[in-house]
């Protein structure tokens, strides 16, 4: 009899220690705490290290039961448990105790990894510019489903209903420099792919784009569509255009589509590639181009009208084309993209 006594002791003291437990996370999740307070309050519940960690982010938090920040490993083979959310493993939880794990370290896990996977769900990962390739990839990808989209976003942590806009930029500037540039008072994801960097914002001011970036912006919508548009507006940036909104091409945006051996077998667009030989005449056909008339070239040159006269009649011998006429100034134009395109 005292035996079982004290065995059902010992199980009234555990079941009271476990609605405890899960009474200390219903308190936390009704504070909406985020993840670091829910790391610190588990450490010192716990009396050890406690730490969590999310796939999408890398980044991981380890608090010490005293509320500092851990150092080195207290624990050679922490126990972890699983963050899931939507059926999928997003991240884990662990606690670093010295010596065996205690009967309640079981529960505490459990309950420490369903409060991460809400808070997450509630708040998205922390407000980093630089994300995980992987998460931004599946994004913009037109092989991804919707699911898998959406939880990518949501991992990310942008809003199921806002509509995202895709950037694809080349910069030696750093890829979160950037981001925080152009968006600076909302969440702004950025990552390299391949040879070209994308940021995912839901608004995007072109003016702030910094000096020798080149950016292509794709028009708010499905963010695979939008990645399309964003790399097509890249190939248009120049100079003196270094910044392309997909909606700004209109029907230019169909030149992206000519394949490069109709383009080169193409007359102007051949003319183009000789007369790009001498980039002071270059210069002056795509100023001329872009202003649209003589003066104003002029004024952009800093030459005199005359002056820029004389060069656009001998470019437009060697094109063959009368650059004073609409007609052939609309030649000049197309030819000049087409020629830039190449290859691109």
């Amino acid at each position: 009899m005292e035996a079982l006594a004290a065995r059902l002791s010992r199980l009234d003291s555990e079941a009271e220690g476990a609605l405890r437990v899960v009474m200390f996370y219903d308190t936390l999740m009704r504070r909406r705490v985020d993840l670091p307070a829910l790391a610190r309050a588990s450490a010192g519940l716990a009396e050890c290290v406690a730490g969590i960690r999310l796939h999408g982010t890398g980044r991981s938090i380890r608090i010490s039961h005293d509320g500092a920040a851990a150092s080195a490993p207290t624990s050679p083979t922490p126990t972890t448990v699983p963050i899931v959310l939507d059926e999928e493993e997003i991240g884990e939880v662990w606690l670093e105790r010295v010596g065996p794990p205690i009967s309640l370290d079981e529960l505490l896990l459990e309950r420490l990894a369903i409060a991460a996977a809400a808070v997450v769900e509630r708040y998205g990962p922390a407000r980093t510019t630089m994300a995980d390739p992987a998460l931004v990839e599946l994004v913009i990808s037109v092989d991804s489903d919707e699911a898998a989209r959406s939880r990518a976003l949501r991992l990310l942590g942008f809003a199921a209903d806002l509509p995202i806009r895709v950037v694809a930029v080349r910069s030696r500037l750093p890829l979160d420099q950037v981001g925080g540039v152009i968006c600076p008072a909302r969440l702004v994801k950025a990552a390299p792919l391949a040879d070209v960097g994308v940021i995912l914002a839901t608004t995007v001011d072109p003016a702030r784009f910094p000096a020798g970036v080149r950016a292509g912006i794709g028009a708010a919508g499905n963010p695979d569509r939008s990645w399309r548009e964003a790399r097509t507006a890249l190939r248009f940036t120049t100079s003196r255009g270094p910044v392309v909104h997909f909606d700004d091409l209109g029907a230019l945006a169909l030149l992206a589509h000519v394949p490069d051996d109709v383009a080169r077998d193409n007359g102007d667009v051949s003319a183009i590639a000789r007369v790009a030989g001498n980039p002071e005449d270059l210069e002056t056909l795509d100023v001329y181009c872009a202003a649209g008339s003589l003066r104003r070239a002029a004024e952009l040159l800093h030459l005199h009208h005359s002056s820029v006269a004389r060069r656009l009649e001998q470019i437009g011998k060697a094109l063959d084309i009368d650059l004073a006429d609409p007609t052939g100034l609309t030649r000049a134009r197309l030819a000049l993209t087409s020629w830039r395109l190449l290859d691109d």
